[in-house]
């Protein structure tokens, strides 16, 4: 991997941070009641997946670390309709033989509608489709020294959800499948491709303790880099994701940790996971 391929992958490792809560998936808020969510991610590596898929060092004894915020917010607005919007705050630092480059700041912002069809027919099975836009308003400047806080793209999602609650066990699944169109920043001609992903969870609780596992990934098309596709930059990952769920307060701590498995062009470290989610009334 090129060192400023590497760098690069280091830089964007806050899109991996931003993917949208597993809470409350497909089962459609009611009117006036949803849910919030506060996310802290943290990943510290000197380790990157490169374009075969293998994992090595970064060049240059580089070294990424990323701190990501992302607090979520869920709302039901009229029965079988709810929205979602989520804000994200950041710290990106890559460390190599040239020197520290670091951002802090605000990320995009994602905003999410989502609805359930079936409903209207009757039919209490929990199938959603959600749809949403990321709205890039993180810092895109891509200088030598500084780290962009978002990638320039406007990005239009769209997702089926399904889940099957075990009651009265208790014990659930759930997941989705979608389709991610990404706009080209128009600053400099970047196009990073169109993104496949999926996310599928089994959840429940042993006394008052929840848990969670959680299998997610995303497939990246040929990015496009000043008007020229690059097929050696596609981006891929696999990761697992086990959590606990610890009741404090009216909501609950969430404690885990996103282990990536496989994956193209990006770091490959570990995130720390530390969390809170609460139920909201209005």
């Amino acid at each position: 991997m090129k060192l400023h391929n590497a760098i690069a992958c280091a830089l964007l490792a806050a899109a991996l941070l931003a993917w949208p809560s597993g809470m409350s998936a497909q089962w459609v808020e009611p009117k006036g009641q949803g849910w919030a969510s506060l996310s802290v991610f943290r990943q510290d590596t000197r380790d990157a997946y490169d374009v075969e898929g293998d994992t090595g060092m970064f060049p240059a004894m580089g070294r990424d670390v990323a701190t990501g915020s992302f607090l979520t917010l869920a709302v039901g607005l009229l029965d079988g309709l709810d929205a979602w919007a989520q804000f994200s705050f950041q710290r990106l630092r890559f460390d190599d033989l040239v020197g520290r480059r670091t951002s802090t700041g605000f990320g995009d912002v994602r905003l999410f509608a989502r609805t359930a069809p079936l409903r209207a027919l009757g039919v209490s099975t929990p199938l959603a489709i959600r749809a949403g836009v990321k709205v890039p308003v993180g810092d895109f400047d891509v200088g030598s020294n500084m780290i962009p806080l978002g990638d320039g793209q406007r990005d239009w999602e769209l997702m089926l959800e399904l889940g099957h609650s075990f009651y009265p066990a208790p014990t659930y699944v759930m997941g989705w499948i979608g389709y991610r169109w990404r706009e080209e920043a128009t600053e400099d001609a970047t196009d990073f491709g169109d993104e496949r992903f999926f996310y599928a969870a089994v959840g429940g609780e042993v006394g008052p303790i929840g848990y969670k596992a959680a299998l997610e990934g995303w497939y990246g098309a040929t990015p496009v880099f000043g008007g020229f596709e690059s097929p050696g930059a596609k981006r891929e990952m696999i990761r697992f994701n086990p959590s606990l769920l610890i009741p404090a307060g009216p909501g609950q701590i969430e404690v885990g940790v996103r282990w990536p498995l496989a994956g193209k062009n990006l770091p490959a470290g570990k995130d720390l996971v530390l969390g809170y989610f609460t139920r909201l009334g209005f």
